[in-house]
This record gives C-alpha cells, sequence and structure tokens, in this order.
C-alpha cells in the first residue's frame, strides 16, 4: 500500500470538547468563548452546544481549526489541553449536521 497515496475525505464534520486541564478552576467559560473566536475567524460553519461544538468544512480546514483552538488555549497559559473528538464523513453526499437533525425531526414529526 502507498501510504502517501491515500487522500483525506474530501468533507468531514466534527464534534469536539476541548477541556482545559490544570486551571485551577471549574469554570472554563474563558477558554471556550476563546475557541469560538477562532471557530469564528476559520469561517467554518460551526454550531457551539452544551458539551462542545461541531465545525464543518474540508477535513484538513477543520483539523487546522481545532489546532488551532488548542494552540490559542496554550497561549493563554494552560500548559495541559485534551479534547474529545468524534469525526463523520461521508462519500456519498455532502451533509451538514442540520440535516441530520433534520432528518430525525422528520421522522418524529411523522410517528415513525
Amino acid at each position: 500500500m502507498d501510504y502517501d497515496a491515500i487522500s483525506t475525505p474530501e468533507a468531514c464534520y466534527a464534534d469536539f470538547c476541548l477541556i482545559p486541564v490544570g486551571t485551577g478552576t471549574a469554570s472554563v467559560a474563558q477558554e471556550v468563548a476563546e475557541v469560538q473566536r477562532v471557530l469564528q475567524a476559520s469561517g467554518l460553519e460551526y454550531t457551539l452546544h452544551s458539551a462542545g461544538t461541531t465545525v464543518v468544512g474540508s477535513w484538513d480546514a477543520v483539523m487546522t481549526a481545532i489546532g488551532k483552538a488548542h494552540a490559542v488555549v496554550h497561549r493563554n497559559g494552560v500548559v495541559r489541553v485534551q479534547s474529545s473528538v468524534r469525526v463523520g464523513s461521508r462519500t456519498d453526499k455532502l451533509q451538514v449536521p442540520a440535516d441530520k437533525i433534520k432528518r430525525v425531526e422528520e421522522l418524529l414529526g411523522k410517528g415513525e
């Protein structure tokens, strides 16, 4: 197998939860706000939720944005950052999180 010939998927969505470790406080609101600023500057589609953020775009752009989120939290003095990331990709169609939610809501509305 030619490892270098394998390309990454064209598009993906990633749900990630960035956890600053050792900040001395239970609140992570400041760090979350910094991460949201990074995502806003990235130009990618993203949605903040109560346990993380979902970001959509090209594989490389999404992974770069998550890396930059780590970098800004480190830059603000947090020595250790841990992230939990779930990534999805499809090759048959472009699907964003809103499409997935809409489909489930349609099924719920039909009583199926």
